[in-house]
């Protein structure tokens, strides 16, 4: 059996990478860093591209893929550290109008948290009453709602229980981008720094932990893609445990892989570190990913 990705999904991944990196590069990351606000024009620059109607039907003006090729538009999203209410806009096309052409920017409860919710012009869920938050990561701001029920997420977007595992994963599928950018800027790093009359990279403790990086990216990638082909909710929550240690780790070790540099504003590390701690803390956290994984057993 082949589980390698087609053609056609290698040229979906290419060119989403392509406009990702040309809408929201370097520069463009910087610069939202500086003035955090929600970019209308990129959120409709990936409305033409399909990002958000990738899983709608052709007859319903979508693109017509499913669940794996999201996965995969999410994981190049994770990569550029795209900012906004991705996920819940994406799962609200074809059921919020506007949301499939980035037209409308969609947010939803998503455990005890809200993100973005004052630059959203859809809140999906009660948050009433909601509590701003001092955010760590600068281009996810966060309202914390009142009271919260474990999964209460799920219910709180379109289409009901049922998206609830998508919403889990794609943010899973996020985290995996994530993790395996810090590992290719950890690498990148430890070639070009010189120390000691050579590269970084040839010290056996960096190498270390590049290569843990690697491994802890591919096994959250194979969790991530095996739960898009399966759909199965508890893949999907053992998915995104997996992902988001990934994200964590991959982080802090790329930190430690750019030596004192990576702990610098300057540097684009922080960013992913910060993204991926308060991504984990959406729909619920570990605990709760834990405690359903445990109830299956």
């Amino acid at each position: 059996m082949d589980f390698q990705l087609d053609e056609d999904q290698r040229a979906l991944r290419r060119g989403l990478r392509d406009v990702l990196e040309g809408r929201f590069g370097r520069d463009a990351l910087r610069a939202a860093v500086d003035a955090p606000r929600l970019d209308r024009e990129l959120w409709r620059a990936l409305g033409d591209a399909g990002f958000f109607a990738l899983c709608l039907p052709e007859d319903a003006g979508g693109v017509g893929l499913g669940l794996p090729e999201a996965v995969l538009a999410f994981e190049e999203a994770g990569r550029v550290l795209l900012p906004g209410p991705a996920v819940a806009t994406f799962l609200a096309a074809g059921e919020v109008a506007g949301a499939a052409e980035g037209k409308t920017v969609v947010t939803a409860v998503a455990g005890p948290f809200v993100p973005c919710l004052e630059e959203a012009d859809v809140v999906l869920g009660d948050a009433a009453g909601a509590v701003a938050l001092r955010s760590v990561d600068p281009l996810t701001p966060l309202h914390r709602v009142r009271e919260h029920a474990p999964g209460g997420d799920a219910r709180d977007l379109p289409g009901g229980e049922a998206q609830g595992p998508r919403a889990v994963l794609l943010r899973a599928a996020e985290q995996l981008g994530s993790a395996a950018r810090t590992g290719e800027l950890a690498v990148q790093h430890a070639r070009q720094r010189e120390q000691f009359g050579g590269p970084v990279g040839r010290f056996q403790a960096v190498q270390h932990l590049c290569a843990d990086m690697l491994v802890r990216a591919e096994l959250a990638r194979v969790a991530v893609y095996a739960a898009a082909v399966t759909g199965d909710p508890l893949e999907a929550v053992g998915a995104r445990l997996l992902a988001d240690d990934a994200a964590v780790r991959n982080a802090r070790d790329c930190l430690q892989a750019h030596g004192g540099m990576g702990f610098t504003w300057e540097s684009d590390v922080h960013l992913h570190l910060k993204r991926a701690w308060v991504r984990a803390g959406l729909g619920g956290g570990a605990a709760e990913a834990e405690e359903a994984l445990a109830a299956a057993l």
